[in-house]
């Protein structure tokens, strides 16, 4: 990511990166490692994004949006709401009403926490994005403060009662969010 946004001029294609991570915590910029409360066997890594600490892995869309923020015109208020709007409407095709809170970033589904939001903007990109909880094991966010929030409760869309497959919640979540940034996205 952090060499793609390097290397990237006005002429190169925005790109949105869907991946799958084995389990690992990511510590972000303004992340607390009191915020670890027992990583185990699961690796913790500093990363370059906005936010505290979260848990990436198997059951879980990581979507990474290499966006040029300047061509497009967006702000990074207006990313994050773009990011938070596109879940919360692919939720809404799978039944499910979701919301955003103006005081933590993410999408909640009765106070739990579906999706993660970090960011990073260099030279005028963005990188890192969303982390939507599929079908994750839930029970590693409980040794986190996920977010640096002692406590809070997080779920997925297979503890919803929504099973779907990988494949088609990514490319979902892909479309929804064309739709919300009004252009065309591709995913490598």
């Amino acid at each position: 990511m952090q060499a793609f946004t390097d290397v990237r001029d006005e002429g190169t294609t925005d790109e949105l990166w869907q991946v799958e991570h084995p389990p690992v915590f990511t510590l972000g910029l303004n992340g607390k490692s009191e915020h670890i409360l027992d990583a185990g066997d699961i690796p913790v890594i500093p990363v370059d994004r906005g936010g505290q600490v979260t848990y990436h892995g198997p059951g879980q869309v990581v979507i990474y949006t290499l966006l040029d923020l300047r061509r497009s015109g967006l702000g990074v208020r207006a990313l994050v709401t773009a990011l938070e709007s596109a879940v919360i409407d692919y939720l809404a095709t799978q039944g499910i009403t979701a919301r955003a809170r103006p005081d933590a970033p993410g999408v909640y589904v009765d106070g739990a926490k579906i999706a993660a939001l970090g960011l990073r903007v260099r030279r005028g990109g963005s990188y890192h994005g969303l982390a939507f909880n599929l079908d994750p094991d839930l029970s590693a966010f409980d040794r986190i403060n996920p977010c640096g929030y002692r406590g809070l409760a997080t779920t997925s869309l297979a503890a919803l009662g929504v099973r779907t497959d990988w494949d088609l919640a990514a490319q979902g979540l892909t479309s929804a969010l064309s739709r919300r940034l009004q252009r065309p996205l591709i995913a490598p």
